[in-house]
């Protein structure tokens, strides 16, 4: 695309399962895109790269990398399955000392920052939940990622930065880590043979499911949205049961019916068995809706998680939405 590559954007956690397609949706808007994260991955085309550990470098460092950004996304968290020490590290210190470094630079660029629907905490079944619904979080993964929002908003009202937070339903997508219960089901079905069945124990849940290029395209609205000091909701706007999901999955994967066996004794998962995303504000306030349909996602998943299927490295530092 013939776009004059002047406006700058750094992705920190950019060479995660979500920040991979924020920096591929930024290039093909036209920005120079830096992706900040640990540790080198596979390079994405068009994209700079910067080993940087936010959590533990020095600020300066932070604020060199972002000098002549337009726009600093946060897409960097720990997955559902870190600890809460590595939770509160990267979902609370890191956000602090990002925000500082936004807040020192001369240009001011944008903050977006990728939080979590989770915040909210557990709703009755049936909710829609709307983004002036109270949160009341019951997870170490959701009570940190609320305070890393709750600093990005604060600042944005003390006027100290120009940024805003989307909350991010559960997602799915081409690389989906195989640390969440959709990625290690591909995974699974990949290695599903007569000879090695697969069982499969689901929830009972009915969960908001938004695509990854879904999430990097309202990441890319909210670069040049003027809303500030506020959250948006960024997810489906429905709520699918699991099994549903599941069958979209396996029927994706053209394993046959008979080498699938559902355990039973259904169980309900930790974080609340419903959740869905009244998005109509993003929709109204960003020009944002969701455009890839949940059995398109899921077929680019499968069809994604043939070149993962050697072994990755752990889904830790991916994104638990």
């Amino acid at each position: 695309m013939g776009h004059i590559r002047d406006r700058q954007a750094v992705v920190i956690g950019g060479t995660g399962f979500i920040g991979r397609h924020i920096c591929r949706a930024l290039t093909k808007r036209g920005y120079e895109v830096l992706a900040i994260a640990r540790k080198p991955a596979e390079p994405i085309s068009g994209v700079g790269f910067l080993a940087l550990d936010a959590v533990s470098a020095p600020s300066e460092d932070i604020v060199r990398a972002a000098q002549s950004a337009d726009l600093v996304v946060n897409a960097a968290g720990d997955s559902w399955e870190g600890d809460e020490a590595s939770m509160t590290a990267s979902h609370i210190p890191l956000v602090d000392r990002l925000v500082d470094a936004v807040a020192a630079l001369p240009r001011r660029p944008r903050l977006v920052h990728l939080g979590s629907v989770h915040e909210y905490g557990p709703v009755p079944d049936g909710t829609a939940i709307a983004e002036d619904h109270p949160t009341a979080p019951r997870t170490p993964y959701a009570r940190t990622k609320l305070v890393g929002s709750r600093i990005v908003l604060g600042a944005a009202d003390a006027g100290r930065i120009d940024g805003c937070v989307l909350r991010v339903t559960n997602v799915c997508g081409p690389g989906t880590p195989r640390g969440s219960f959709l990625g290690g089901l591909a995974h699974r079905l990949r290695h599903t043979t007569e000879e090695t069945p697969l069982t499969v124990t689901l929830v009972d849940d009915r969960r908001d499911f938004i695509d990854v290029r879904d999430v990097a395209e309202a990441v890319v609205l909210a670069a040049s949205s003027p809303v500030t000091g506020r959250v948006l909701n960024v997810g489906q706007g429905d709520a699918f049961s699991m099994r549903e999901l599941a069958g979209l999955l396996i029927a994706a994967s053209q394993v046959p019916d008979r080498l699938v066996r559902e355990e039973s004794g259904a169980v309900h998962s930790k974080g609340g068995s419903w959740t869905q995303a009244d998005i109509r504000l993003a929709r109204r306030l960003m020009g944002w809706s969701p455009k890839v349909a949940l059995k398109e996602s899921l077929h680019d998943l499968w069809a994604a998680s043939a070149t993962s299927s050697r072994p990755a490295a752990a889904a830790a530092r991916t994104e638990g939405h």
